[in-house]
């Protein structure tokens, strides 16, 4: 009955639910949009055209977009919504107070009215690129990090910004994003804590022409970023390079002796150099010490011989002495004993005491009464 119908009277009848629209089209041209309920639309020899749209998905996306604009206006205007970006802006798009897209600057989006409601926020960042760090995190929590870079600046660091090759700004520690809207930018974390630069294994010819191998470190910190990242390429390697240049200099000037015997005098020299070349570029340098100095086999062989010969030498001296001075005690010992009879016959005794009580029978040939007698005569 009702295609009856719809033969008699030339229509088609169309049924719209509430999610939807329907873009209808008579022998190839845009006659409206319908939204939900019963339509009747014009079919003579089935030349109605439906074009459905589900609101669930609010982005408008037609083949008909342009023929609608151009052919009914307010029709347009009355279902949907656009939204432009100009060069340098950033649009927020929100969906029922939730963040629903992110336009980059010269982009469009066109959105069912009906699906909304719908709000936007204008950014300008021809000037700019920062994002606030609160709409940064709802940016994130809608999973759409993608517009913007995100740079991590921890404590003790601190973060130089480079816009298109150009130096843009310093950051602080903290969580920083960017837009991403084409312009080419780079952040350069340094470090302004004190760290420590290692040179080993340098070698270098003293001036008694002998090949030695030095290890040298150096405490450093960044005072100045700007100069530390402009002036230099690297600053460690400027540093690096400071500190065997001056050493290479210093200690190719003075023989091995000296070297090993002044090791704190040329650290005090060659550090004052370094410093003040480093501070040139920003970097404040401090305790620099020389920490080894490593010779070559035979040579490590010769000076143990030497060492071992000196102290050979002092031993022998100090033996001289002791046997001088035991001399002379028993020198000064002998002229006691001749000039007094007594202390002899009492050392005559002890010597005879020490031996009676290390054996275990003692023979006493002139009688004990010749001994007696010496005793008391020693008394007397």
């Amino acid at each position: 009955m009702t295609k009856l119908l719809e033969m008699i009277l030339g229509r088609k009848r169309v049924l719209v639910k509430e999610n939807e629209r329907v873009i209808a089209l008579h022998k190839g041209r845009i006659i409206g949009v319908y939204g939900s309920g019963m339509h009747w639309l014009p079919n003579n020899r089935d030349s109605l055209e439906v074009a459905r749209h589900d609101l669930n998905n609010p982005v408008f996306a037609s083949v008909y977009e342009k023929a609608l604009f151009d052919k009914l206006p307010d029709v347009a205007e009355q279902n949907l919504t656009v939204f432009r970006t100009a060069a340098t802006e950033v649009a927020v798009i929100e969906r029922d107070g939730a963040i629903f897209a992110i336009m980059l600057p010269n982009q469009k989006l066109v959105v069912w009215k009906n699906a909304g409601p719908w709000a936007e926020k204008r950014i300008d960042v021809g000037d700019n690129l920062t994002v606030d760090p609160a709409l940064m995190r709802r940016i994130g929590q809608a999973r759409k990090a993608d517009v913007f870079s995100v740079h991590h600046i921890n404590e003790g660091q601190v973060g130089l910004l480079f816009i298109d090759g150009a130096k843009a700004g310093t950051l602080s520690a903290g969580v920083h994003a960017f837009w991403n809207v084409g312009k080419a930018f780079q952040v350069k974390v340094i470090d302004l804590k004190w760290q420590t630069l290692d040179v080993t294994g340098q070698e270098l010819l003293t001036r008694d022409r002998v090949t030695i191998r030095i290890n040298i470190s150096a405490e450093y910190r960044v005072v100045d970023p700007v100069k530390a990242v402009t002036v230099v390429k690297d600053f460690s390697d400027a540093l690096y390079r400071a500190l065997q240049f001056v050493f290479r200099r210093t200690l190719g000037s003075l023989t091995l002796d000296q070297i090993l015997e002044r090791k704190v005098t040329i650290n005090a020299e060659a550090a004052e150099k370094v410093r003040e070349d480093m501070a040139t570029i920003g970097i404040e340098v401090s305790g620099i010490e020389l920490k080894d100095v490593i010779l070559p086999g035979e040579m490590r062989e010769i000076l143990n011989q030497v060492v071992a010969a000196e102290k050979q030498a002092e031993a022998n001296v100090i033996r001289r002495r002791e046997e001088t001075n035991a001399t002379r005690s028993l020198l000064n010992t002998a002229k006691v004993m001749a000039e007094n009879p007594v202390m002899l016959r009492l050392k005559e005794l002890e010597a005879l005491e020490t031996i009676a009580g290390k054996v275990g029978h003692l023979t006493i040939h002139n009688g004990t009464g010749g001994l007696m007698n010496d005793i008391i005569n020693l008394r007397d």
